[in-house]
């Protein structure tokens, strides 16, 4: 075997770790390929090897021998403590300047910690956010690297390279910040994912149940909304799903399958993020709540017969009406969802000093991953125009937009609560939206009341400082220091 010839290397070679390395391979790049099961690594090599220049090790000294300085290893195995093995192991065997590099979805709170214990050992740690699947993966990802500048340095021109491409050709990759911040980011995409998903399934179920269509006609429905400013992969692929016939049965493939969605749980760690940060993400978090709901077959059994109306189906003309509405709905909640999204990475990198540039992470998102619209080129020419920027709301082309789509919203709203048909994606949505455009906001009877029965304090809108009212006695109130 050849030694020291390999440009990068991949250890854990599953359908990702696999569709990866052949990525690399397709490129021009000299892939060292690694298993714990040797066999797989064998079958690779013997299945693909025309691709490209695969050097096969069969341990992990082989491995690293086969890589040139400084290495560069990408670990693509389970997350959580099998990670940590493959580190243990791999680790020293490799000497100062080498980088690590994690593809897996991390916390990115074991990222921070790998990436401090693996720099006090001189050794570059890479947490990458990797989006695109299967496919992605092989054809060009959207990638999202944390980590040193000094890694990206050495890694960055063949992430580069095997990335997806927007539009103009810019690759969807670009350094994100230090230690955690790229799978910060990947987490908050997931969150955001979460979003839109529930946000189509809310608009496809209003379609169902109150315009009347079928899946057959919603499907032609979404390629119409795909056409235009909703254009995206998730739009895409809910059109050729609702357009699917299942062979067994004949009937709509949506019909045949159960309604009960999982989750891996990167949505529910961009919620329990977003409270520790105190950023509302309501709309990513009824996506998660949403789908726990639909898991829970015992209890929606025994709900089944409770009181409450049924939807009626519009006539033709009206249903081609209320589904025009329903583009409007989705299109304002879809952007605050993402409000929501680039509102938690702010305050995430603010919290851990990355420097996260907002537009540079919709620049990447804009080819191979999952949440890949057409308006993230707005979202980043936004950001770019406005560094400062605090919201999207607060642009003037997404402000006027979601202005001009909110009375179709609240139509919307209305129709689904008289017909019993939830939608809590978009409902929070649209609470999300007024209570930041309120004069002012009932947190001022919570604050009080909180005072009362712990003597909080509270402050007041003609004064600065703090202040406790004595609620027994003369009601006088104290100021606090």
């Amino acid at each position: 075997m050849s030694s020291s010839t390999a440009q990068i290397g991949v250890t854990g070679l599953a359908v990702m770790g696999s569709n990866l390395a052949r990525n690399f391979a397709r490129n021009g790049f000299t892939v060292a390929v690694h298993n714990r099961t040797a066999a797989k690594t064998t079958a690779l090599v013997e299945e693909f090897g025309h691709e490209g220049t695969f050097v096969a090790a069969g341990s992990a000294k082989e491995f690293v021998d086969a890589l040139e300085r400084p290495r560069r290893l990408i670990i693509m195995v389970k997350a959580g403590e099998a990670t940590d093995a493959v580190i243990r192991e791999f680790a020293p065997l490799l000497e100062p300047g080498d980088v690590i590099i994690d593809g897996g979805n991390a916390h990115f709170e074991d990222t921070r910690r790998r990436e401090k214990e693996l720099r006090e050992q001189g050794l570059h740690f890479v947490g990458v956010g990797i989006s695109g699947g299967e496919e992605g993966a092989l054809l060009g990802p959207s990638i999202m690297p944390g980590g040193s500048e000094e890694s990206y340095a050495s890694l960055g021109p063949l992430l580069e390279k095997i990335s997806a491409k927007a539009a103009d050709g810019t690759p969807c990759t670009s350094h994100v910040g230090p230690d955690g911040a790229g799978h910060f980011v990947k987490m908050v995409h997931n969150g955001i994912e979460y979003a839109d998903m529930q946000l189509i399934a809310e608009a496809y179920h209003l379609l169902r149940e109150v315009a009347g269509y079928s899946p057959a006609k919603i499907a032609e429905t979404f390629r119409s909304w795909n056409r235009g400013r909703l254009d995206s992969y998730l739009i895409e692929i809910t059109a050729e799903v609702l357009a699917h016939t299942d062979a067994a049965t004949g009937l709509p493939f949506v019909d045949v399958v159960a309604d009960a969605a999982e989750q891996k749980g990167t949505g529910r760690w961009t919620v329990q993020i977003a409270l520790d940060l105190g950023v509302p993400v309501s709309g990513i978090a009824e996506a998660v709540f949403a789908r726990a709901v639909s898991g829970h077959g015992e209890l929606r059994t025994a709900a089944r017969g409770l009181a409450g109306p049924k939807a009626a189906p519009l006539g033709a003309e009206a249903a081609d009406a209320f589904a025009a509405r329903v583009e409007q709905a989705l299109y304002a909640s879809k952007i605050v969802s993402y409000t929501q999204g680039f509102h938690q990475i702010q305050a995430g990198s603010e919290e851990y000093g990355w420097g996260v540039d907002p537009g540079a992470v919709a620049s990447l998102w804009r080819g191979g991953c999952i949440i890949r619209a057409a308006f993230l080129d707005r979202i980043r020419a936004a950001h770019d125009a406005r560094p400062e920027l605090p919201s999207l709301l607060a642009d003037a082309g997404f402000a006027e937009e979601i202005g001009a789509a909110q009375e179709d919203w609240r139509e919307v709203l209305v129709a689904a609560v008289r017909q019993g048909i939830p939608v809590p994606a978009f409902a929070a949505s649209l609470a999300y939206y007024d209570a930041l455009r309120s004069e002012r906001l009932p947190a001022a009877l919570t604050q009080g009341q909180r005072d009362f029965f712990g003597a909080h304090t509270y402050r007041r809108t003609d004064r600065e400082g703090s202040y406790h009212t004595l609620w027994s006695g003369d009601r006088s109130e104290v100021r606090t220091v």
